[in-house]
């Protein structure tokens, strides 16, 4: 623990480091109003807080910069949430009242929303199968024997799968249609997580259709999270060691890894996690600032923000807040 003077000294280093990417002096913290001590009383107070971890100084004459543990410190001791400025706000209000409504790229452009508010990568985790309701299944004929399976959720997901026709059926485009109604009829405003069994019509042309159908249905039931990355190269823009830039690139190219950077951020109970605490020594300077959404009342996905940890922690959790809130709304409304 620290007093209040200590507190208000890390405080106020951090901000300005954060502001001006130089290393703090003691002269530069005593003119500081939230100070308010002499710089000989800072020098002792800095002394006291490098030997603690909370600092560092780069070199012997220069100032100090803050450490992991003096970053967390400042992210837990942030007594109030940050507001969004009113251009912020009218930016967040602008795009989700004109985004686009096919979900893929509602999801792709708040990834580069929210990397164009913060200066990193912005990074969006699409709802699971369990929140995405069924609201049209079609059948559309391909000729030469093929078909499309096109399903449609009340979030503007589409998802497709393609089908081989079998040989005999007269009229195809009928038998689709038959198949098409059917499937309608039984899997409307259903979950795609939770389909309920299509019962057979009796119709051999139409029921070896429904099969194959199924074994598509059991398929994308599967719930298979998907990340999209927006802003990575203005990601890039923060780190100094081209390995680590290369690094941090191909981490952000796999959905995998971004998803499960987020899934474990958000099990773990946290919002931010700085350095080490992600987990993945590539991103050893660099900070994950994450948040839920929702859809209909329910945890469905997540939403954050990957950038040095120099980031301005008020103002990207304000922002991820903010934007996770409206975002949510929007595929509440679908």
């Amino acid at each position: 623990m620290l007093d209040d003077r200590k507190s208000s000294i890390l405080g106020a280093l951090v901000e300005v480091y954060i502001e001006f990417a130089q290393p703090v002096g003691s002269g530069r913290l005593a003119s500081v109003p939230a100070v308010d001590v002499s710089p000989a009383t800072v020098r002792s107070e800095l002394a006291y807080l490098e030997a603690s971890g909370y600092l560092v100084q780069p070199h012997t004459s220069a100032g100090r910069i803050p450490t992991e543990k003096g970053y967390r410190f400042f992210v837990d001791n942030l007594t109030e949430p940050a507001d969004l400025d009113a251009v912020e706000l009218r930016q967040v209000q602008d795009f989700f009242g004109s985004s686009p409504g096919e979900l893929e790229r509602i999801l792709q452009e708040t990834s580069n929303l929210l990397a164009s508010m913060t200066g990193s990568a912005g990074l969006v985790v699409a709802p699971d199968s369990d929140h995405q309701i069924v609201r049209s299944v079609q059948l559309a004929y391909l000729g030469a024997k093929h078909a499309l399976l096109v399903i449609v959720t009340g979030n503007g997901s589409v998802e497709t799968h393609a089908l081989e026709l079998v040989d005999g059926c007269v009229d195809q485009e009928e038998t689709l249609a038959g198949a098409s109604a059917h499937l309608s009829a039984h899997l409307r405003g259903h979950r795609l997580a939770a389909l309920p069994p299509v019962p057979p019509t009796g119709r051999e042309s139409v029921d070896e259709i429904l099969t194959q159908v199924g074994q598509a249905l059991r398929e994308l039931a599967v719930i298979q999270e998907t990340a999209y990355v927006g802003g990575a190269s203005l990601m890039a823009q923060t780190l100094a060691a081209p390995e680590q830039i290369r690094l941090v690139l191909d981490l952000l190219e796999r959905q995998i890894a971004v998803v499960g950077l987020i899934r474990d951020l958000m099990e773990r109970g946290l919002r931010v996690a700085i350095g080490s605490e992600t987990g993945l020594k590539p991103l050893a300077d660099c900070s994950l600032v994450v948040a839920p959404y929702e859809i209909g009342g329910e945890p469905a996905g997540s939403i954050g923000v990957l950038g040095s940890t120099r980031m301005d922690y008020p103002q990207v959790l304000a922002t991820v807040a903010v934007v996770g809130r409206r975002l949510g709304a929007r595929l509440t409304e679908g």
